[in-house]
């Protein structure tokens, strides 16, 4: 069940940079280690809806169901472009400047969390990628799924805190310059927008 394979598979799926690891990079770029963590923490516990999903076969319905799909999806987009222009606004919540700002960890890890929770496709993609790793014993598929979306989890978490505290000890490296926070900021837009782009033409 949990073999090699499983291990270098979900490996390559969760350093590969998406959603969650750039929100996670620029809350620790813009606000510390500790809310880079929290960030982690949100974007992993976002998973779960989605693993739960495939587990129970959930995520078969919203495969077929394209309004449920479709509901989902806008709100996830919607929210990736509100990401967006807390980046750009001056103050916003992942605005990068030299100013540490801190908020609670509550609310940077739900802002995690949603980032995964809106987006519909994380339920198929889960669906695809377990199910070829079960033992094939179907008394044991629904364990058999938790415990392996349990590791992808422990994966998702371990990696995306490397990616936190290497933004967090490079912040005093990259803030000291205007320019810098100015491109930062821009990029960090350009990428929640490009997303959400994706994301607005994704189908079920």
């Amino acid at each position: 069940m949990i073999t090699v394979q499983f291990l270098l598979t979900a490996l390559v799926v969760v350093i590969a940079p998406g959603t969650g690891v750039i929100y996670t990079i620029a809350l620790g770029l813009g606000q510390g280690r500790q809310a880079a963590l929290w960030a982690a923490l949100g974007c992993t516990f976002g998973i779960v809806p989605h693993l739960a999903a495939a587990t129970l076969g959930l995520a078969a319905v919203l495969h077929t169901s394209a309004l449920l799909f479709t509901a989902v999806k806008w709100a996830g987009v919607s929210y990736l472009l509100y990401l967006a222009w807390q980046t750009l606004r001056s103050g916003g919540a992942l605005n990068v400047n030299a100013a540490r700002t801190t908020q609670a960890g509550w609310t940077v890890a739900r802002r995690g969390a949603l980032i995964n929770i809106l987006n519909p496709k994380l339920s198929i993609f889960f669906l695809a990628l377990l199910p070829p790793f079960l033992s094939g014993n179907a008394a044991t598929a629904t364990a058999e799924m938790a415990v392996l979306g349990a590791v992808f989890m422990g994966l998702t978490f371990a990696i995306f805190v490397l990616y936190g505290i290497f933004a967090a000890a490079a912040r005093r490296w990259l803030l000291g310059s205007r320019r810098v926070m100015t491109w930062l900021n821009r990029s960090f837009a350009a990428i929640f927008a490009a997303l959400a782009g994706r994301l607005a033409l994704e189908r079920a």
